[in-house]
């Protein structure tokens, strides 16, 4: 599990996984509450923030497993 973690933690993991929440973060947003954005009333904050937080462990979680098994 300390293996896993460190890649995790490590800046190529997260660079990527910050590119990637943003992309799909921003797209889910535009899906799922698109009217609300562009007319800025009734935003559900928590929504925005799991929006970008699901595809950023998704993401981290899926490098890092596919480096640890890289490094055998």
């Amino acid at each position: 599990m300390a293996g896993l973690l460190s890649h995790i933690l490590s800046r190529p993991v997260m660079t990527g996984a910050i590119k990637v929440s943003l992309f799909v973060g921003t797209c889910l947003n535009a899906i799922n509450q698109g009217s609300a954005l562009w007319h800025a009333s009734g935003i559900e904050w928590g929504k925005v923030l799991l929006n970008y937080a699901v595809p950023y462990l998704v993401s981290s979680y899926s490098a890092a497993k596919a480096r640890q098994t890289l490094e055998g």
